[in-house]
């Protein structure tokens, strides 16, 4: 999917393609994406770092007084797109630098280029194949989004119940056209639900890979008269939408460092360390997998989401599992992230506490093998088994205790991360549900 331009062919390629349009692509601290679009006249100026803009609009990044920024194209991420109409547009993805040249520490996608060189230290690549959920609704005669969904197919249903399934595959096609090597697709639990599964690759490329599907989703859904949304739980009382992570290392040669012939379950000692530092830091990261108030409505008994902190081989019911492929395909699928998260982050958090469970040789608690939501609580907490934060505040207090993930994302970061989530938290604490009104206001 990447190529390594340099510039000279870069510019070339723009004139023999007749792109009229670049899209200068970055990532703020919440995971939305955003961009600065040029001209093709203008992009020699762009691959020469020259670009600026004022980074004190862009949420968690500078202060007003410190806010020129430039943009660092990584000319590797040149794509055209494939849904043009009259002119051809393309984009490349973007690092943040300070106007002394130096990399911004609050630039989410350079926070994980520093967190893998810390694992080539060690030296290790970390590998990602993510599994990303995402609602598609109808629009409304003005067309914006409504919660009414455009089937009422289940899992794996098939046309014509699965009305969506046209757009599907037009959101296939043009993820294709781009270089995506998808795996599978298919509808998911709820109604208006689906899943696309695209390659595993290092932790950059996947990153870069989650924003771009997050974007070709959303385009070619509203072509279709639909709306796309990521958000982890639109609907009461139905599945919410994870962003499964299924994680491995691999050696500097290349071979899977989770896999080990001598194990009973094939896993490697780096891997049961790797997972005893998942396991450890599980309810501090989750403030960065799961950054919403409404991803703690996902996260709920009873909806195929994990609750408790516990892992297994093949029981979906844990926080992490172990998937049954081996040799090359060992990984630890970590069940917890949502869509809403931004991917950048939550591969440096997951990359992080997996790595200081190397370097500690931290070997993982809580074990199961039965269905965590047939367990009484007495079992639980006889198997020493807790659960993820219930709520956005008390995971980023967890998380705000944890000098890991302050190691992770910096001393920028980590508190932009905290204030923006209890800027959330208190916003969200202002308004009454339409449940509180039901529950409480003819009874008291």
């Amino acid at each position: 999917m990447k190529k390594d331009y340099s510039k000279e062919e870069l510019l070339e390629k723009v004139i023999d393609e007749e792109v009229e349009f670049i899209h200068l692509q970055f990532t703020d601290i919440m995971g939305v994406m955003k961009n600065i679009s040029i001209t093709k006249e203008q992009l020699d100026k762009a691959l020469d770092n020259e670009i600026m803009f004022d980074g004190s609009s862009i949420d968690g990044f500078v202060r007003i007084e410190e806010s020129d920024m430039y943009l660092r194209p990584d000319l590797s991420t040149f794509q055209i797109f494939p849904w043009a109409s009259q002119y051809k547009e393309a984009r490349i993805i973007c690092d943040i630098y300070n106007s002394d040249g130096t990399p911004f520490e609050g630039c989410p996608r350079n926070t994980l280029k520093r967190m893998i060189n810390e694992a080539k230290e060690l030296n290790y690549i970390m590998n990602v194949g993510p599994e990303c959920e995402f609602f598609l609704f109808n629009t409304d005669e003005k067309g914006e989004p409504s919660l009414e969904t455009h089937d009422n197919a289940g899992y794996f249903d098939l046309a014509p119940v699965d009305l969506g399934g046209n757009a599907r595959k037009d959101i296939i096609t043009a993820l294709k056209k781009i270089g995506f090597k998808i795996e599978a697709s298919h509808h998911e639990c709820a109604p208006g639900q689906h899943e696309i599964d695209f390659e595993y690759a290092d932790a950059l490329t996947t990153a870069d890979n989650i924003m771009t599907f997050k974007m070709v989703v959303r385009i070619i859904a509203q072509r279709h008269g639909l709306h796309a949304t990521f958000m982890p739980k639109p609907k009461d009382n139905i599945a919410g939408s994870g962003m499964h992570l299924n994680v491995s290392l691999a050696n500097l040669d290349g071979s899977n460092a989770f896999y080990d012939t001598e194990d009973e379950i094939n896993l490697s000692k780096p891997a049961y360390y790797f997972l005893g530092g998942l396991i450890k830091h599980a309810k501090a990261f989750t403030a960065i997998t799961n950054p919403t108030v409404n991803s703690y409505k996902r996260l709920v008994p009873g909806y195929e989401a994990p609750v408790m902190i516990a892992w297994a081989e093949s029981n979906r019911s844990p926080l992490i599992r172990i998937p049954s492929k081996k040799g090359s395909s060992t990984r630890i699928e970590l069940r917890s992230p949502d869509p809403s998260a931004n991917p950048y982050l939550a591969l440096a958090v997951t990359l992080k506490s997996g790595l200081d469970g190397i370097k500690h040789r931290l070997q993982p608690a809580n074990k199961v093998n039965n269905n965590l939501y047939d367990m009484t609580k007495r079992e639980l907490l006889d198997n020493g088994i807790d659960r993820l934060p219930t709520n956005l505040k008390e995971a980023v207090l967890k998380f705000s205790k944890d000098e890991i993930m302050k190691e992770a994302l910096g001393d920028h970061l980590f508190d932009r991360v905290i204030d923006a989530a209890l800027y959330e938290w208190n916003e969200y604490s202002k308004y009454i549900s339409q449940w509180e009104i039901d529950r409480y206001l003819m009874k008291f």
